[in-house]
């Protein structure tokens, strides 16, 4: 009699997060994930514990392969226009060229988790504060370097750069085309004086 296979639990955990990511949290259920995996409920339970905790793994791993994690890096070096213009282009390339237009996985969740799920909603909330400080902080190394001048609105600006990601994120569910995304980048960045020509 043969050997059941083993259960590779980080395969499971990325199917899973391209699950959520497709169709939602609330329309993955414990059932339905369980399916997708070819497990049973019980092996599922065993496996992640709850829902709720795949869902805190999946995030993890997800914000592993997110073009944004490059702004957490030590850019001390490189010119702040530069990164934030390099940045919106990668971001702008990897949601056009995705064949399913998902958009962010932690993006579409905030609308169906914040404010209505106790427990995972407050962990959106702070992921997105979380980026805004790290914006902000990017802005103030500038600012300490003389590349750009301390209006005593970084703050604001890091808010209109968030909210420059959230918009990607859905306005490329509907429009694919990385052309018209990058028109975007352009004139917002530029209207923060924030966008480089010449990267």
């Amino acid at each position: 009699m043969g050997r059941a296979a083993k259960f590779d639990r980080e395969a499971a955990v990325e199917i899973c997060m391209h699950e959520i990511w497709r169709h939602g949290f609330e329309a993955c259920s414990v059932k339905a994930l369980s399916e997708k995996l070819g497990i049973t409920r019980s092996s599922f339970y065993n496996a992640f514990g709850s829902r709720e905790d795949l869902f805190l793994e999946v995030l993890a791993r997800y914000f592993t392969q997110t073009p944004d994690r490059v702004l957490g890096n030590d850019n001390a070096k490189t010119p702040v226009r530069r990164l934030l213009t390099d940045f919106f282009k990668e971001v702008c390339r990897i949601r056009a060229t995705d064949p399913d237009a998902k958009g962010c996985l932690a993006v579409n969740c905030i609308s169906e988790l914040v404010g209505v799920d106790e427990t995972l909603g407050p962990v959106l909330e702070n992921t997105i504060h979380s980026s805004i400080d790290r914006l902000e902080a990017v802005l103030e190394t500038a600012a300490v370097n003389g590349e750009i001048e301390n209006d005593g609105h970084l703050h604001e600006k890091a808010l209109a750069l968030q909210n420059l990601i959230i918009g990607l994120s859905v306005l490329s569910r509907v429009v694919h085309s990385e052309k018209e995304l990058l028109s975007v980048v352009k004139q917002t960045l530029t209207g923060l004086g924030l966008y480089d020509e010449h990267s």
